[in-house]
């Protein structure tokens, strides 16, 4: 796994990834040298490289960054890869892009725009990073919660849907990177299924929970 980008969304699913038995390659936009305590903290599975490094060791690479960080990413060496975008758009951070504001592109897509080549699929925008730590169970827990993904590789939504399943995760595939306004900021399913953040254990969300949350969207 090759994470490009290592704040909270990050590094907690680099946790996981690295309790499932995954290798992690972590970079940041300040340089390998400023991970040494991520990495030591995650433990002999971790490692931290530069942006193009992390996106040519994973097999799987997550992107989580600020979109308007989109412009900086490592095209070629993300090429024919599976790609999780995390990313969520916010103006007051990112600055306004027209066509986010209109929504006549979702962040996925205009992360296409950068990386056009890359297998995109929408994934963990929508939990708290607490809750993505604490909601993690084994398959077949009665209390297993669900993610939901949006893409438009079939063979990419089933790698990142297997590596989803690793970290103790259900899937329910949400369309198309068109459909990924649906699990955006604001939406239904976007926070609240899984309880405020006041409480950082979260709460158990099942899959017809989440399929009722993304139904209920509303553009």
């Amino acid at each position: 796994m090759g994470f490009i980008g290592s704040g909270s969304i990050g590094r907690t699913i680099a946790r996981l990834a690295v309790g499932a038995g995954h290798q992690v390659v972590l970079s940041n936009s300040r340089g390998p040298e400023t991970l040494v305590d991520t990495v030591a903290e995650l433990g002999p599975r971790a490692s931290a490289a530069t942006s193009e490094e992390a996106a040519a060791a994973g097999g799987i690479v997550v992107v989580t960054v600020p979109v308007s960080a989109f412009p900086h990413m490592p095209a070629a060496p993300l090429a024919g890869k599976t790609v999780i975008d995390t990313c969520n758009y916010g103006p007051e951070r990112d600055g306004h892009i027209p066509e986010l504001d209109d929504k006549s592109l979702t962040s996925s897509e205009l992360l296409l725009r950068y990386v056009p080549d890359a297998l995109l699929v929408k994934a963990f925008n929508n939990i708290f990073f607490k809750h993505l730590l604490s909601l993690a169970r084994p398959a077949g827990a009665a209390d297993r919660s669900y993610l939901p993904i949006a893409g438009d590789s079939a063979p990419a939504k089933a790698a990142v849907t297997e590596f989803i399943d690793s970290i103790g995760y259900g899937v329910v595939d949400a369309g198309t990177l068109a459909d990924g306004w649906r699990q955006a900021t604001g939406t239904p399913v976007w926070g609240t299924p899984y309880g405020p953040y006041s409480n950082e254990k979260g709460r158990p969300v099942g899959e017809d929970a989440i399929r009722a949350a993304l139904a209920n969207a509303m553009r």
